[in-house]
Formats: structure tokens, sequence, C-alpha cells
């Protein structure tokens, strides 16, 4: 249980890093996300958006090892996940590089369900996630 908790928050995290590339410039971004950045306000918007999903990917990587963290990483990652597929649900007719983004943030889901819940049960059987505390 203890490897399935830590495995997919690893994956979530990994998947939060994937826009960290956009940070580099608008024509990444552009790539990513199939739209024109040159306005330099939404370049600047988004760009800044790729260091948050950075940060927030290093955590949920983080809290893989850390067992203390991981309810605080599955809330974040529930947090960004369900909020990104709810506003592109709720609009609707987006690019097909978007749409990637969806599938990418609906595998990250399915990753946080199976984690979240496997971390409960082993919490609600007094199993400890990790057998011995990190060092660091």
């Amino acid at each position: 249980m203890r490897y399935l908790v830590s495995a997919m928050l690893g994956v979530v995290g990994v998947i939060h890093m994937l826009p960290l590339s956009g940070v580099l410039s608008a024509e990444r971004l552009a790539t990513l996300y199939g739209i024109s950045f040159s306005e330099p306000n939404l370049s600047i918007l988004m760009r800044h958006r790729a260091v948050l999903f950075g940060l927030l990917g290093l955590f949920l990587v983080f809290a893989a090892f850390r067992p203390s963290l991981q309810p605080a990483a599955f809330i974040g990652g529930f947090v960004s996940v369900v909020s990104f597929l709810a506003l592109a649900r709720s609009v609707g007719g987006y690019s097909a590089q978007l749409g990637r983004v969806v599938k990418a943030d609906l595998i990250a889901l399915a990753c946080l369900l199976v984690g979240g819940a496997a971390y409960v049960y082993s919490q609600s059987r007094g199993w400890p996630i990790h057998s011995h505390p990190r060092p660091w």
C-alpha cells in the first residue's frame, strides 16, 4: 500500500510539472496549448501559471516520500485537477491541445482517487504508509 500511495502522488506530480516548460517562452506555451500568447500580459500570466504548476508538482513528488505531507498533497492535487476539469466542462469548445490537458487531468484524477483510497484504507487499518521515518 505504501508504494501505491507514493506512486500515485508521483504520477500526479509529474503531470503537474509538464507545463513548467512554458516558463521558457510564449512560443513554448503556444505549443502546449495551441493558442497564441503574443500579448505580453497573457504571456506573463501563463508563464507564471507554469511556475505555480511546477511548484505544486514538486510538492506532490516530495509528499510522495513524506507521509506527513500526503493529506495536504491529496487536497492540493484534487483542488487543482477538479477545478480545471469543471472549468473545461462548463466552458467547452476547447482546442485539441487543451483536450490533451483534459485527458492528462483525467489520468491525474484517477491516480488521486486510487492513491487517496489507498491512503485512507491504510490509515483505517492502522498501517503506516512508511515503516520508518525518513532522515530528511
